[in-house]
């Protein structure tokens, strides 16, 4: 390869990269992000050496990743930013590898999305769990391909965009290549149109959801912080009593008449880092909310256990039974607890790259359903899921909860900790996609910003702004059919995995040969 070559492709692939980030909120340009699957594509084709397509795969990794995840590194430093990047990076150059064999399959940009879901599914689970953040499906919010996501989640969104970007590179080649022969033309052209018009197709049926005979009224709480930075929650009680006087507020204004009375009372993941199970003073403040808002509020707040090891929880609290001794009256524990945040693997090794590694918690996590059932007015229940900050970013949480019975899915989350950065909006995308994937209105709740009360079809019915306090209410349906992507749950994606593992291995038999590659003809690939 001459280096003319080399360098038009690297320029391909880190334009590819910047193109995807642009296509991430808060920019929300989701049409790039088919752009840049096409550039990807251009410059893998006609690659053979399985460090060419490595390497290729890696700078578009680098020039995505490395805008896209700069929060990490806001009050920490550079190091664990850059290199996060790096480590997702290194899957990107193995979607490299992978998809310079199983593009020479017939129908090659099937195999390039096929691929693609594949790499994304081993970068959303391992090591540590994995770092789903930055899936291709999440730029899509704002797009057509969003409607995919209630047959087959965030797996057929992220296929539809990868397919539709390599059909175009395929399509632009073969008319760079040969413009007027049309049985060559057509068949690329087909791909290009399938994803979009399947989706198009699905957009009546994501759009119906919004009505509903079942409805509640919700309140969100935004009682914000006060001040940025790791060390905000050592004024715990400020934020504990920065909740409970905007709660206050909304049940003035519910007096007064400018405002419904919600049923249900939302409050952020850390509203109340004072453990209210063991300390009077916090179960009083939250009793008094409770009270004056005469609702349950969702309390999210830190629990000792007695192994001494903290849970992430969300208590249902309803301070008008406070009386009784009755007061709390469900318990949720965040089942997927956040590595380097909430736990620190490997803490002996970690602590040598940076002095903030041991701020790192030492969490439990969680057990049991991601459901919570809450006892409303006349005599009504309602069961509401739970995925809280981390956990909405991985398929099978809000997945599980809706499984369970969810009528609603509720995220709490805390922001605080990363500035003000576009970290809140890629999260929110998180929610919004999984409204659509599981026809469920999502309850954002955060304690900086931004909250947001997420209609079925995966709209925003009201929204809050950065670092101030707010309430927002609104009227949302109760849902508990299954959509087919809650039904179906991890298959599409389990497909994805095993046909790309059994192309790859296929292609790498002796004797097989597709459009101009062969091992016979050269080596083995390295």
């Amino acid at each position: 390869m001459g280096t003319r070559e080399f360098l038009v492709r690297t320029a391909a692939a880190v334009a590819g990269g910047i193109l995807m980030w642009a296509a991430f909120p808060p920019r929300n340009l989701w049409f790039l992000g088919i752009l840049s699957l096409a550039f990807l594509a251009g410059s893998l084709s006609g690659v053979v050496r399985f460090r060419e397509g490595f390497l290729y795969g890696f700078v578009y990794g680098l020039a995505f990743f490395l805008p896209l995840l700069p929060w990490i590194g806001v009050y920490v430093g550079p190091l664990p930013w850059v290199a996060l990047a790096i480590v997702l990076s290194l899957y990107t150059g193995l979607f490299g590898v992978l998809a310079i064999r199983t593009t020479t399959l017939p129908l090659g940009p099937l195999w390039f999305a096929v691929t693609w879901v594949a790499v994304e599914w081993a970068r959303s689970s391992f090591p540590f769990g994995g770092f789903p953040w930055g899936r291709a499906a999440f730029g899509q919010i704002d797009g057509p391909m969003l409607s995919l996501a209630s047959i087959g989640g965030a797996p057929l969104v992220s296929f539809g965009v990868a397919l539709t970007g390599a059909a175009l590179a395929a399509l632009a080649g073969a008319l760079l290549r040969a413009p007027r022969r049309w049985q060559t033309v057509a068949p690329v052209t087909a791909l290009v149109l399938v994803a979009p018009l399947f989706a198009a197709a699905l957009w009546p049926s994501v759009n119906g959801r919004d009505s509903s005979d079942n409805t509640i009224t919700v309140a969100a709480i935004q009682g914000n912080v006060p001040r940025l930075g790791l060390d905000f929650n050592s004024q715990r009680r400020a934020v504990l009593d920065n909740h409970v006087r905007e709660t206050m507020r909304l049940a003035d204004a519910v007096k007064a008449g400018d405002s419904p009375r919600p049923d249900i009372v939302l409050w952020p993941e850390n509203a109340s880092d004072i453990d209210p199970t063991a300390n009077s003073d916090a179960a009083a403040e939250i009793t008094a909310a409770s009270i004056a808002i005469d609702a349950p509020i969702m309390v999210g707040t830190l629990v000792r256990n007695p192994d001494g090891r903290p849970t992430n929880t969300v208590l249902v609290w309803d301070g008008r039974l406070a009386a009784e001794g009755q007061q709390i009256r469900g318990r949720y524990d965040k089942h997927i607890i956040q590595p380097f945040g909430e736990y620190l693997p490997w803490r002996s090794f970690f602590t040598h790259f940076s002095s903030y590694a041991e701020q790192a918690g030492n969490f439990k996590a969680g057990t049991g359903p991601g459901v919570v059932d809450v006892d409303i007015a006349n005599g009504r229940q309602v069961t509401v899921g739970v995925s809280t900050c981390w956990e909405i970013a991985f398929d099978r949480s809000a997945r599980g909860a809706v499984q369970s019975g969810a009528e609603f899915l509720s995220v709490p989350t805390n922001n605080a900790t990363f500035g003000r950065t576009q970290m809140t909006y890629q999260q929110l995308a998180m929610s919004q996609l999984r409204a659509v994937e599981h026809g469920r209105a999502v309850v954002v709740s955060a304690t900086s910003g931004v909250s947001s009360i997420i209609a079925p079809d995966g709209h925003s019915m009201s929204r809050s702004g950065f670092f101030e306090p707010a309430a927002l209410v609104n009227r949302i349906p109760l849902n508990t059919e299954q959509t087919i992507a809650t039904t179906i749950g991890p298959w599409p994606e389990r497909l994805a995995v095993l046909l790309g593992i059994c192309a790859f291995l296929y292609l790498l038999a002796p004797g097989v040969r597709f459009r101009g590659w062969s091992k016979e003809e050269h080596g083995d690939g390295a």
